[in-house]
């Protein structure tokens, strides 16, 4: 046996060693050829870094982000629909004011006057109201006493007619009578005609009350709306925020209602400090997997290092220029398609203690859409 194995050791030496010999000798071989080495790790590196780019980019895709955001809140102008002088101004620049409290007020008088003369043309109504019914029953008396002269004047008619086929008077007594039943029957016409015109006044119900009647409710309607209008010379704050453009209106200035939305000299900006927002404007090919709830991460430009979270509101049902007051026209002259960008609502969780978000700053959106390019590959088909 050991003959045999000093044998096999002499034949094969090495042996023990047998499955590394291939890998030794090649790296033998480049040690000693300088070319084969240079061209070795030039193929390996680049096959690595392919193999590293290949795995990183089926790994990543889960996430897609744009700096083309903004913090959000709800802002307005706010103003009133009724003309008139401003006489005060009740906020200053930058106050923080709460829903409901008076930012500015017109001069009351006009409306004040207004109101006045509508509450006595209500009060000139219901007067009117009461006449018509009490006319009325007068008119129904006057009836009835004609009712009654209608009656003597048919029966002494009868009794002129008996006489005269008795040639007991003369016919011009008996035509008298006739023409005295005429008239009386003529006058109790025109009474009940007279009654019923202001029975019509009153709908049919003589017994209505005046608040029932046409009249009265459009004297009340503009009781109302000169009410309204008085209120409305005191402007209030229809939310909690914080107001701004307040230096533009000064006492004294005229108010005209039609003019509000388009001069910021009617109107007092608040900036809304209650729900605040981001507007990512994404494009639509990062849109694939992104639905509502999907996570974000949001940074803003103001506060570098600090990161909000949130998640997807909603994503709009339409692209930016959808909105645009002049849409692209892509059907007629030269086309370049460009990527569009959709509106995505995203909602901050916000915590006590956290910086204060201000409108229009600028905000960088990561959303974590929960697939990664693998994912992607597999679940399009």
């Amino acid at each position: 046996m050991a003959a045999i194995q000093s044998e096999t050791s002499a034949r094969y030496p090495g042996s023990a060693r047998g499955s590394f010999a291939p890998v030794q000798g090649f790296v033998g071989r480049m040690r000693e050829d300088k070319g084969l080495m240079r061209r070795v790790l030039m193929i390996g590196g680049v096959a690595v870094v392919a193999i590293a780019a290949l795995a990183f980019w089926l790994m990543g895709g889960r996430y897609v982000s744009t700096d083309d955001s903004y913090v959000q809140t709800a802002k307005l102008m706010v103003s009133t629909d009724v003309s008139g002088l401003v006489k005060t101004v009740n906020v200053h620049e930058g106050q923080r004011v709460k829903k409901g409290q008076v930012l500015f007020t017109l001069d009351p008088r006009p409306f004040q006057i207004a109101l006045d003369n509508a509450k006595a043309q209500l009060g000139q109504v219901v007067q009117a109201v009461q006449s018509t019914k009490s006319d009325y029953q007068s008119m129904l008396s006057t009836a009835d006493a004609q009712r009654a002269q209608v009656d003597l004047n048919q029966r002494n008619y009868d009794r002129y007619a008996a006489l005269l086929k008795a040639n007991a008077i003369a016919p011009a007594t008996y035509d008298q009578a006739r023409l005295t039943l005429a008239t009386s029957q003529q006058q109790l016409v025109a009474a009940e005609q007279a009654a019923k015109t202001q029975l019509a006044k009153l709908n049919g119900n003589p017994n209505i009350a005046p608040e029932q009647t046409p009249q009265y409710q459009a004297a009340k309607a503009a009781v109302d709306e000169a009410q309204r209008q008085l209120n409305h010379a005191t402007v209030r704050a229809p939310f909690d925020g914080i107001v701004a453009e307040v230096d533009s209106l000064q006492p004294g200035t005229l108010v005209i209602s039609a003019m509000s939305a388009f001069s910021t000299t009617s109107a007092v900006g608040l900036i809304g400090t209650g729900k605040v927002w981001i507007e990512a404007h994404m494009k639509e090919t990062d849109l694939t997997h992104v639905k509502s709830g999907d996570p974000v991460s949001i940074t803003i430009d103001t506060y570098p290092g600090r990161t909000w979270h949130g998640h997807v509101d909603a994503v709009s049902a339409a692209s930016g220029a959808a909105f645009s007051v002049l849409p692209a026209e892509n059907a007629s002259g030269n086309w370049v398609k460009v990527t569009q960008r959709i509106p995505t609502r995203i909602v901050i969780d916000r915590k006590k203690g956290d910086p204060e978000l201000r409108s229009g700053m600028s905000a960088v959106v990561d959303i974590d859409t929960g697939k990664r390019t693998w994912q992607r590959l597999f679940s399009d088909r």
